[in-house]
């Protein structure tokens, strides 16, 4: 595929870097040198400066030929144009990141559809969405729906009091088969395992299951689930205000804002919320707004390392859920080893919408939930291709790769050994990161 990007800010660079790995034909437009120069001296990737807005800039990058183009500039309305701009000159699908939801209000589509943005990219909807999620399955670090719902990829963190605690996969294997033990995250590495690797008090483990059998993770990772009512924001941000005015009505809220002209707004954007003006990683401050009883602390301000300290600090006064917004990628394996509960990353999230989008653009690419060191993809298994070719045991896939299940008939199934992938199967696969381009060979 042809995609051309344009913004080489913290979303297009993190996309382009991950899309270069999958052997894409990826050109990144941005008006500043000093974004587009590292990228091109150190990813299979092409670069140009110029202005995402200028006609000529557009048809110098080709986008009359290009299958994608994704609009990630800071800036909304160049966003918006950029789109228009490219759809106008030939582009066959269009994708741009917004900064308000007016635009993705149903009414609207057919309008923003006219001016030739065939999807939007809303970051901090993704967030709050995400955000929910957590929210309501207290007990998990992660939670992936695949193909409707059918397979489900959830992330969990193992307990000492965990029965799973010390065993090796073969020994899990042979009484479970309801579940695929697809990758471990330990130390800030993931292991794609084998049957002779245990799994460990404080490992992250990443499920692959159906709906009917999700819920028995809880016991045998040792964990409880407990229904969150109580809800304590820190920081009045874009994601608090969306996550404010999505869950008002599902959860009691409480935003605790240090500035206070931010305060002053926030009771006309989030009705039905309580505002509070202070620093919430006070202690004092905290007690006084009934820490005690609060069932999930959520640090959303543009500082990561603010937003950690205030979940650990929360997590000491009780709070059994936190959740922080943690913006640099490279933090968030630490942030994660400190025990702060779900981490929340407003690129991966973007990135990982962008790369399910490239399944409408063109079949023969993988469905992706971008983590930070691994993929999850769903790929289709083509006529003839080297996966249909025997029995999952024989063969002999390589050892940064594991298929954990896939979906047959529009029903979804876990894989073992014996189980012989067809034509047509939407087959789930975990990789290590920037491997999906070997693992996709296997499938075409």
């Amino acid at each position: 595929m042809k995609i051309v990007i344009a913004g080489a800010g913290d979303v297009g660079s993190h996309l382009a870097k991950l899309l270069s790995n999958e052997e894409q034909d990826i050109l990144v437009i941005d008006n500043d040198p000093a974004k587009v120069d590292p990228l091109d001296a150190n990813y299979n990737l092409m670069t140009m400066t110029g202005s995402p807005t200028s006609f000529r800039t557009l048809r110098d990058a080709g986008v009359d030929k290009c299958d994608l183009f994704i609009a990630v500039t800071p800036y909304e309305t160049d966003n918006i144009t950029a789109c228009a701009i490219s759809k106008r000159l030939g582009a066959k699908r269009t994708v741009g990141r917004i900064d308000s939801y007016d635009y993705m209000n149903p009414e609207n589509k057919p309008v923003v559809k006219e001016m030739g943005i065939d999807s939007l990219i809303y970051p901090e909807f993704v967030a709050a969405q995400e955000i929910i999620s957590a929210l309501r399955r207290s007990w998990v670090r992660n939670w992936f729906e695949l193909h409707n719902g059918e397979i489900i990829v959830v992330g969990v963190k193992l307990r000492a009091n965990a029965p799973l605690a010390g065993m090796q996969l073969k020994e899990f294997a042979s009484k479970q088969h309801n579940f695929h033990v697809s990758a471990i995250k330990r130390n800030h590495e993931i292991i794609i395992p084998r049957g002779d690797d245990r799994m460990m008090v404080g490992d992250i483990l990443y499920f692959t299951t159906t709906h009917d059998h999700v819920d028995e993770l809880i016991d045998l990772c040792g964990k409880t689930w407990y229904r969150i009512r109580r809800v304590v924001i820190m920081g009045g941000s874009k994601i608090a205000i969306r996550l404010a005015r999505m869950a008002a009505d599902e959860f009691k809220i409480k935003i605790i804002e240090e500035n206070v002209d931010v305060c002053r707004k926030l009771p006309q954007m989030c009705p039905g919320v309580e505002i509070v003006h202070g620093d919430a990683r006070d202690v004092d401050l905290l007690n006084e707004e009934g820490i005690e009883d609060t069932d999930a602390f959520i640090a959303l301000t543009d500082s990561s390392e603010s937003n950690v300290l205030a979940c650990l600090t929360a997590k000491e006064l009780g709070v059994k859920k936190t959740i922080a917004e943690v913006e640099n990628i490279h933090f968030i394996s630490q942030a994660e080893g400190l025990n702060i509960g779900t981490v929340i990353n407003k690129k991966l999230l973007a990135s990982s919408s962008i790369f399910q989008l490239l399944l409408d653009a063109d079949s023969s690419t993988p469905r992706c939930l971008a983590l930070a060191e691994a993929e999850v993809a769903e790929i289709v298994a083509r006529e003839g291709s080297k996966i249909t070719k025997a029995p999952v045991k024989e063969l002999r896939l390589q050892r940064d790769m594991t298929i954990a299940g896939l979906i047959r008939n529009g029903r979804g199934m876990l894989v073992s050994g014996d189980t012989h992938i067809k034509a047509g199967d939407h087959v789930v696969v975990f990789c290590m990161a920037g491997y999906l381009h070997k693992v996709e060979k296997l499938f075409t």
